[in-house]
């Protein structure tokens, strides 16, 4: 994977050729996804495709004058600071709440894309262009506010409140969620482990202290270092790293506390009533937020809880 900043002139066009093609491909899906039950909101995604489209011609012809024929493959998932998107467009039926989240999303990541790489180039006819497609990126949010009107809405979006929702859920609501499943997950095979192991409640209050602290410092480190934030749009690296480090270390703490109590029967059992808490909050987060099917969620982090979970008592009973 490489950072955006060491991307050569050439590797940008190519990488925005990309990202256009996937654009108008998602864009296209959508549209026959909707067109049955959602006309008006079908013929929206038609344009919208239709412009992608255009855009990608005119970065091909800049291309093919800057750089000649051949292109090298280069996706965003081979740049360090994109957003991993969740392919709902291959579920049906698709959500038009889910999709006009989407489709905010793709636009606002794209015109960053543009505007950042516009700063970067050094060739006058490259950052005209780029400058162009930035701008109108931009006016593809009005246009994607005409899904509402599918639903009968007369309202505004809410520009205002989707932005501030956007950026809570990118700066702490990612991170924060990411570190509180690795914490409450990840820590429970040594904490359980070594309370079974050695049936003394101080030994696994100590390593389950030490295994969250740990896992926090860790995690805080590789969220931080993990994207700038200047593609992605999530923000501050340090302050990212800090809310995925303190849910990690949260999360692990939580089903280490009870392991301060004396009475081992009684610690172990508050400490399994606190992880099937910690679960059902990462279930209820992941559904509020990260529009995942509660029950979908639910089995997720249940079965995968469970397995861990197991896993410590069986090799501390070995």
């Amino acid at each position: 994977m490489k950072n955006f900043g060491q991307l050569t002139e050439q590797e940008i066009l190519a990488l925005a050729i990309s990202l256009e093609e996937e654009d108008e491909r998602v864009y296209a899906d959508f549209s026959e996804g909707l067109r049955q039950d959602f006309p008006g909101t079908a013929k929206v995604f038609d344009g919208m495709r239709d412009e992608e489209s255009g855009h990608r011609r005119r970065l091909l012809e800049l291309y093919r004058q800057k750089f000649g024929e051949h292109i090298p493959l280069i996706r965003r998932q081979d740049v360090k600071g994109f957003v991993q998107r969740k392919p709902i467009w291959l579920a049906r039926p698709l959500r038009l709440e889910a999709i006009r989240n989407q489709v905010s999303a793709m636009e606002e990541e794209t015109r960053r894309f543009y505007e950042k790489s516009a700063t970067t180039t050094h060739d006058a006819g490259i950052r005209q262009l780029l400058d162009d497609l930035a701008q109108e990126e931009r006016s593809h949010a009005f246009r994607a506010a005409q899904l509402e009107e599918e639903r009968g809405k007369t309202e505004s979006v809410g520009d205002t409140d989707q932005a501030r929702r956007k950026r809570l859920v990118l700066q702490i609501i990612q991170p924060g969620l990411a570190g509180l499943m690795d914490g409450s997950v990840s820590t429970l095979a040594p904490v359980f482990a070594a309370a079974f192991a050695t049936r003394n409640t101080h030994d696994a209050f100590v390593i389950g202290l030490a295994a969250s602290v740990g896992a926090g410092i860790s995690m805080g480190f590789a969220e931080a270092l993990s994207d700038d934030g200047t593609l992605s749009g999530r923000g501050s690296p340090v302050l990212r790293g800090l809310v995925c480090g303190l849910m990690t270390t949260l999360g692990g703490i939580g089903h280490t506390l009870p392991y301060l109590i004396p009475a081992f029967n009684v610690a172990t059992a508050i400490a399994i009533a606190v992880v099937v808490v910690e679960l059902s909050v990462i279930t209820w987060v992941r559904h509020r937020y990260m529009e995942t099917p509660t029950l979908s969620a639910a089995v997720q982090v249940a079965v995968g809880g469970a397995i861990v979970l197991a896993t410590g008592v069986l090799i501390g009973s070995w």
